[in-house]
Protein backbone atom coordinates (compact mmCIF):
# COMPACT_ATOMS: atom_id res chain seq x y z
CA UNK A 1 0.00 0.00 0.00
CA UNK A 2 1.61 3.52 -1.07
CA UNK A 3 0.28 5.95 1.30
CA UNK A 4 -0.26 9.69 1.09
CA UNK A 5 0.35 9.94 4.65
CA UNK A 6 3.38 11.19 6.24
CA UNK A 7 4.23 9.38 9.61
CA UNK A 8 7.08 10.32 11.90
CA UNK A 9 6.35 10.77 15.55
CA UNK A 10 3.72 9.41 16.99
CA UNK A 11 3.91 12.99 19.96
CA UNK A 12 3.63 15.00 17.19
CA UNK A 13 0.60 13.13 15.67
CA UNK A 14 -1.18 13.00 18.65
CA UNK A 15 -0.79 17.21 19.00
CA UNK A 16 -1.56 17.22 14.70
CA UNK A 17 -4.83 15.32 14.43
CA UNK A 18 -4.46 12.48 17.02
CA UNK A 19 -6.54 14.81 19.97
CA UNK A 20 -9.25 15.71 16.97
CA UNK A 21 -9.55 11.65 16.30
CA UNK A 22 -10.43 11.28 19.91
CA UNK A 23 -13.13 14.03 19.77
CA UNK A 24 -14.68 12.30 16.61
CA UNK A 25 -14.53 8.62 17.49
CA UNK A 26 -17.79 8.69 19.74
CA UNK A 27 -19.60 10.20 17.07
CA UNK A 28 -18.34 7.64 14.23
CA UNK A 29 -18.81 4.61 16.56
CA UNK A 30 -22.31 5.89 17.74
CA UNK A 31 -23.02 6.37 13.91
CA UNK A 32 -21.16 2.96 12.77
CA UNK A 33 -22.23 0.32 16.00
CA UNK A 34 -20.27 -2.33 17.09
CA UNK A 35 -20.12 -6.10 16.94
CA UNK A 36 -18.83 -8.73 19.48
CA UNK A 37 -15.66 -8.61 16.96
CA UNK A 38 -14.40 -5.30 15.67
CA UNK A 39 -11.50 -4.31 13.52
CA UNK A 40 -10.59 -1.13 13.21
CA UNK A 41 -8.13 -0.23 9.52
CA UNK A 42 -5.78 2.53 10.52
CA UNK A 43 -5.55 2.60 13.79
CA UNK A 44 -2.66 4.83 14.14
CA UNK A 45 -2.87 5.32 18.12
CA UNK A 46 -5.44 4.54 19.36
CA UNK A 47 -7.83 7.48 18.94
CA UNK A 48 -10.85 5.26 17.53
CA UNK A 49 -9.75 1.93 19.43
CA UNK A 50 -10.34 3.70 23.22
CA UNK A 51 -13.61 4.56 21.96
CA UNK A 52 -14.37 0.72 20.77
CA UNK A 53 -13.39 -0.71 23.82
CA UNK A 54 -15.29 2.02 26.21
CA UNK A 55 -18.36 -0.39 25.42
CA UNK A 56 -18.78 -3.88 26.63
CA UNK A 57 -20.49 -5.10 23.47
CA UNK A 58 -17.10 -6.03 21.98
CA UNK A 59 -15.26 -9.31 23.09
CA UNK A 60 -12.42 -8.87 20.28
CA UNK A 61 -10.94 -5.64 19.37
CA UNK A 62 -8.30 -5.71 16.75
CA UNK A 63 -6.62 -2.63 15.56
CA UNK A 64 -4.36 -2.83 12.05
CA UNK A 65 -1.88 0.38 10.99
CA UNK A 66 0.93 0.24 8.40
CA UNK A 67 3.19 2.31 10.48
CA UNK A 68 4.68 0.64 13.25
CA UNK A 69 5.88 3.87 15.67
CA UNK A 70 1.86 4.62 15.62
CA UNK A 71 1.17 0.78 16.99
CA UNK A 72 3.79 1.31 19.83
CA UNK A 73 1.68 4.54 20.98
CA UNK A 74 -1.32 2.62 21.04
CA UNK A 75 -0.23 -0.09 22.77
CA UNK A 76 1.31 2.54 25.55
CA UNK A 77 -1.86 3.83 25.83
CA UNK A 78 -4.81 1.76 25.34
CA UNK A 79 -4.48 -0.83 28.20
CA UNK A 80 -7.37 -3.50 27.27
CA UNK A 81 -7.09 -6.96 27.35
CA UNK A 82 -9.69 -7.60 24.19
CA UNK A 83 -7.47 -5.20 22.48
CA UNK A 84 -4.97 -6.91 19.67
CA UNK A 85 -2.58 -4.65 17.74
CA UNK A 86 -0.56 -6.05 14.26
CA UNK A 87 1.06 -4.02 11.88
CA UNK A 88 -0.55 -4.37 8.23
CA UNK A 89 -2.04 -2.86 5.25
CA UNK A 90 -5.39 -1.32 4.52
CA UNK A 91 -5.54 -2.74 0.83
CA UNK A 92 -4.77 -6.64 2.23
CA UNK A 93 -5.88 -7.26 5.49
CA UNK A 94 -4.01 -10.28 6.99
CA UNK A 95 -7.60 -11.43 8.02
CA UNK A 96 -9.56 -14.74 7.08
CA UNK A 97 -13.04 -14.01 5.19
CA UNK A 98 -15.91 -13.08 7.94
CA UNK A 99 -13.58 -13.12 10.56
CA UNK A 100 -15.18 -9.76 12.44
CA UNK A 101 -18.45 -8.63 13.27
CA UNK A 102 -17.49 -5.12 12.03
CA UNK A 103 -14.74 -2.92 10.15
CA UNK A 104 -14.61 0.51 11.07
CA UNK A 105 -11.92 3.15 9.67
CA UNK A 106 -11.31 6.39 11.19
CA UNK A 107 -9.67 8.89 8.93
CA UNK A 108 -7.98 6.60 6.76
CA UNK A 109 -9.03 6.48 3.52
CA UNK A 110 -7.99 9.13 1.89
CA UNK A 111 -4.51 8.44 2.58
CA UNK A 112 -4.51 5.03 1.29
CA UNK A 113 -3.47 4.34 -2.50
CA UNK A 114 -6.56 2.36 -3.59
CA UNK A 115 -9.75 3.55 -1.54
CA UNK A 116 -11.99 1.09 -3.57
CA UNK A 117 -9.55 -1.93 -2.40
CA UNK A 118 -9.60 -0.95 1.09
CA UNK A 119 -13.48 -0.91 1.59
CA UNK A 120 -13.49 -4.16 -0.52
CA UNK A 121 -10.93 -5.78 1.60
CA UNK A 122 -13.34 -4.45 4.90
CA UNK A 123 -15.99 -6.26 3.66
CA UNK A 124 -14.28 -9.47 2.94
CA UNK A 125 -13.24 -9.88 6.64
CA UNK A 126 -16.95 -9.23 7.80
CA UNK A 127 -19.48 -11.92 8.37
CA UNK A 128 -22.80 -11.83 6.37
CA UNK A 129 -25.35 -9.01 8.21
CA UNK A 130 -22.24 -7.35 9.48
CA UNK A 131 -21.24 -3.27 9.75
CA UNK A 132 -18.25 -1.55 7.13
CA UNK A 133 -18.32 1.37 8.20
CA UNK A 134 -16.02 4.48 7.63
CA UNK A 135 -15.42 8.22 7.92
CA UNK A 136 -13.00 10.74 6.23
CA UNK A 137 -13.00 14.61 6.46
CA UNK A 138 -14.78 16.73 3.79
CA UNK A 139 -11.15 18.08 2.69
CA UNK A 140 -12.20 20.85 0.29
CA UNK A 141 -15.16 22.19 2.38
CA UNK A 142 -15.24 20.80 6.15
CA UNK A 143 -11.70 21.54 6.85
CA UNK A 144 -11.51 25.40 7.14
CA UNK A 145 -8.20 25.59 9.33
CA UNK A 146 -6.66 23.83 6.15
CA UNK A 147 -7.78 25.70 3.70
CA UNK A 148 -6.30 28.50 5.27
CA UNK A 149 -2.92 26.67 5.59
CA UNK A 150 -3.13 25.94 1.88
CA UNK A 151 -4.48 29.07 0.54
CA UNK A 152 -1.27 30.76 2.54
CA UNK A 153 0.97 28.42 0.69
CA UNK A 154 -0.37 29.25 -3.17
CA UNK A 155 0.51 32.86 -1.45
CA UNK A 156 4.18 31.99 -1.46
CA UNK A 157 4.57 29.32 -3.44
CA UNK A 158 3.56 28.57 -7.08
CA UNK A 159 3.67 24.57 -6.08
CA UNK A 160 1.41 24.91 -3.24
CA UNK A 161 -1.41 25.29 -5.90
CA UNK A 162 -1.32 21.86 -7.82
CA UNK A 163 -0.76 20.59 -3.77
CA UNK A 164 -3.89 22.25 -2.53
CA UNK A 165 -5.74 21.08 -5.96
CA UNK A 166 -4.14 17.39 -5.38
CA UNK A 167 -5.04 17.71 -1.55
CA UNK A 168 -8.61 18.62 -2.01
CA UNK A 169 -9.17 16.08 -4.85
CA UNK A 170 -8.66 13.26 -3.05
CA UNK A 171 -10.73 10.13 -3.82
CA UNK A 172 -13.07 9.50 -1.17
CA UNK A 173 -13.27 12.70 -0.06
CA UNK A 174 -15.72 14.43 -2.28
CA UNK A 175 -19.69 14.40 -2.14
CA UNK A 176 -20.98 11.42 -2.37
CA UNK A 177 -18.07 9.55 -3.27
CA UNK A 178 -17.43 7.04 0.20
CA UNK A 179 -21.05 6.57 -0.57
CA UNK A 180 -20.38 4.52 -4.32
CA UNK A 181 -17.61 3.02 -2.87
CA UNK A 182 -19.30 1.11 -0.69
CA UNK A 183 -22.27 0.19 -3.42
CA UNK A 184 -19.22 -0.98 -5.47
CA UNK A 185 -18.26 -3.37 -2.85
CA UNK A 186 -21.37 -4.57 -2.77
CA UNK A 187 -22.70 -3.38 0.67
CA UNK A 188 -26.11 -3.33 1.28
CA UNK A 189 -28.31 -1.05 3.31
CA UNK A 190 -25.92 1.87 2.97
CA UNK A 191 -26.23 5.24 4.93
CA UNK A 192 -24.16 8.35 4.71
CA UNK A 193 -24.03 11.38 6.76
CA UNK A 194 -21.82 14.22 8.47
CA UNK A 195 -19.65 14.44 11.77
CA UNK A 196 -18.62 17.38 12.63
CA UNK A 197 -16.28 18.46 15.98
CA UNK A 198 -14.90 21.76 16.91
CA UNK A 199 -10.72 22.09 16.48
CA UNK A 200 -9.86 24.15 19.27
CA UNK A 201 -6.84 25.93 19.04
CA UNK A 202 -5.35 27.81 22.18
CA UNK A 203 -2.79 29.90 20.31
CA UNK A 204 -1.19 30.30 16.49
CA UNK A 205 1.29 28.13 18.05
CA UNK A 206 -0.66 25.75 19.20
CA UNK A 207 -1.96 25.32 15.50
CA UNK A 208 1.54 25.76 13.70
CA UNK A 209 4.03 23.94 16.25
CA UNK A 210 2.73 19.85 14.97
CA UNK A 211 3.24 21.38 10.74
CA UNK A 212 6.85 23.32 11.29
CA UNK A 213 7.76 19.73 13.21
CA UNK A 214 6.88 17.77 10.27
CA UNK A 215 4.02 15.45 10.56
CA UNK A 216 1.39 14.58 8.39
CA UNK A 217 0.89 16.03 5.00
CA UNK A 218 0.75 19.44 6.13
CA UNK A 219 4.36 19.29 7.73
CA UNK A 220 5.71 17.01 5.06
CA UNK A 221 4.91 19.29 2.35
CA UNK A 222 6.84 22.51 5.62
CA UNK A 223 9.51 20.39 5.77
CA UNK A 224 11.16 20.68 1.99
CA UNK A 225 10.45 24.34 1.55
CA UNK A 226 14.22 26.35 2.38
CA UNK A 227 14.18 28.42 5.49
CA UNK A 228 12.76 31.91 3.36
CA UNK A 229 9.83 30.17 2.16
CA UNK A 230 8.64 28.57 5.34
CA UNK A 231 9.58 31.69 7.12
CA UNK A 232 7.29 33.66 5.18
CA UNK A 233 4.33 30.96 4.88
CA UNK A 234 4.61 31.20 8.69
CA UNK A 235 4.16 34.91 8.64
CA UNK A 236 1.48 34.60 6.37
CA UNK A 237 -0.21 32.04 8.33
CA UNK A 238 -0.29 33.76 11.07
CA UNK A 239 -1.73 36.81 10.02
CA UNK A 240 -4.63 34.80 8.53
CA UNK A 241 -5.17 33.18 11.63
CA UNK A 242 -5.23 36.45 13.92
CA UNK A 243 -7.02 37.95 11.70
CA UNK A 244 -6.23 41.63 12.58
CA UNK A 245 -6.82 40.81 16.44
CA UNK A 246 -4.43 39.46 19.13
CA UNK A 247 -3.30 35.63 19.10
CA UNK A 248 -5.46 33.69 21.10
CA UNK A 249 -7.96 30.73 20.91
CA UNK A 250 -9.47 29.74 17.97
CA UNK A 251 -12.33 27.65 17.00
CA UNK A 252 -12.61 25.35 13.70
CA UNK A 253 -15.69 23.47 13.09
CA UNK A 254 -14.49 20.79 10.96
CA UNK A 255 -16.48 18.05 9.28
CA UNK A 256 -16.32 14.78 7.65
CA UNK A 257 -18.29 12.25 5.87
CA UNK A 258 -19.13 8.97 7.18
CA UNK A 259 -20.84 5.73 5.88
CA UNK A 260 -21.80 2.36 7.07
CA UNK A 261 -22.99 -0.55 5.06
CA UNK A 262 -24.30 -4.33 5.71
CA UNK A 263 -22.09 -7.29 4.49
CA UNK A 264 -24.24 -8.89 1.72
CA UNK A 265 -25.60 -12.88 2.92
CA UNK A 266 -25.45 -14.28 -0.14
CA UNK A 267 -22.42 -12.39 -1.60
CA UNK A 268 -20.10 -14.55 -3.09
CA UNK A 269 -16.49 -13.33 -1.25
CA UNK A 270 -13.75 -12.27 -2.98
CA UNK A 271 -9.77 -11.96 -1.85
CA UNK A 272 -9.08 -8.41 -3.23
CA UNK A 273 -5.19 -9.50 -1.36
CA UNK A 274 -2.36 -8.89 -3.62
Amino acid sequence: MASNFNARDAAVYEKSMGRWSRKLAPGFVAFAGLGASVLDVGCGTGSLLEEIAASETPRRIVGIDAAGIYLEAARARVGDGRVELREGDAEALPFAAEEFDAALSQLVLQFVSRPAAAVAEMARVVRPGGTVAACVWNSAGGMPHQRMFWDSAALVDPEAAKLRARTFSREATGPGQLRALFEAAGLEEVMDGTLTIAMDFAEFEDFWWPIGAGEGTLGKYVGGLTDTTRDRLRAVLLDAYVAGDADGRRVFHCTAWACRGRVNGSRKVVDTRR
